[in-house]
């Protein structure tokens, strides 16, 4: 893990270290399964002594921020995606409408969410939304099914840090985690309509366009189409699927009754 800790500058306190790591994983820069620098590149970073920091690691593993595995070093506590319990988790994979609902929401908050990038993304943001544009258009050409739907999935969470909004990060990072975890088994169904992987890769071209021009209309714009597509192509896949398992049954039902009819002549 690269320099992202500063030199605490006045009374060296753990209060101080405490403070510096919580607002790290607040806006997101410390994830969710990171791991901390060992505690004595930690220290230096800080340029604190290492009593002061291991009690500001005591009071972040107390709280339940931070976790240590003996011989396996400090991580990010999972923390982030827990604004649906597991009850409520398994209520929304049984239900249809849940599907429904859970989309017409994202439409909505990407919305907010891409018209803020397109205000305020930085630089860097605009560096990271390159290399993972790069990444989906190569993972489009070589027809790595599973890993473009990976990397959908980042080029989101993405969007969501480049609007530096604290409480609409960590509400996107929870509806992503319902996709990352299954949640929606039938998400993939979207990639098997005829021409959607192509018009996915237009549509998220899109969103990346007016975030890196700056067009706040533009990317919200973009990003409500792109949500209502997925919606769209949802329901035509299941049609399709609900189509298809109904042909294969009549055909079932008329070979038996064709066998039937024979074996009783």
């Amino acid at each position: 893990m690269s320099d992202i800790f500063s030199r605490i500058e006045h009374s060296r306190t753990a209060d101080e270290v405490v403070q510096q790591i919580e607002s790290l994983i607040l806006e997101g820069v410390l994830r969710t399964g990171d791991r901390l620098p060992g505690e004595r590149e930690l220290a230096r970073q800080f340029d604190v002594s290492r009593p002061i920091l291991r009690d500001a690691l005591k009071a972040l593993e107390g709280r339940g921020l931070l976790t240590t595995k003996a011989g396996g070093g400090t991580h990010v506590a999972d923390v982030i995606g827990q604004l649906f319990t597991k009850p409520v988790t398994d209520l929304i994979s049984m239900h249809r409408k849940a599907v429904t609902d859970y989309l017409e929401y994202r439409r909505e908050i990407e919305a907010v969410a891409a018209e803020y990038a397109a205000r305020r993304a930085t630089p860097e943001d605009l560096t990271l939304l390159d290399s993972i544009m790069a990444r989906m258009d190569e993972a489009h050409r070589t027809g790595d099914f599973d890993d473009e739907a990976e990397i959908d999935i980042e080029f989101h969470h993405a969007i969501s840090e480049c609007a530096h909004n604290i409480i609409l990060l960590h509400t996107l990072r929870s509806c992503y985690r319902l996709l990352s975890e299954g949640v929606f088994q039938n998400r993939l169904l979207v990639f098997s309509v005829p021409g959607a992987r192509e018009a996915l890769l237009h549509q998220h071209r899109a969103i990346y366009a007016a975030i890196k021009a700056g067009d706040p209309a533009a990317a919200r714009e973009a990003a409500m189409d792109h949500i209502s597509y997925v919606e769209r192509s949802m329901l035509e896949a299941e049609r399709s699927g609900d189509w298809q398992r109904v042909s294969r049954l009549r055909l079932r039902q008329r070979s038996e009754a064709g066998d039937g009819a024979k074996t009783t002549n």
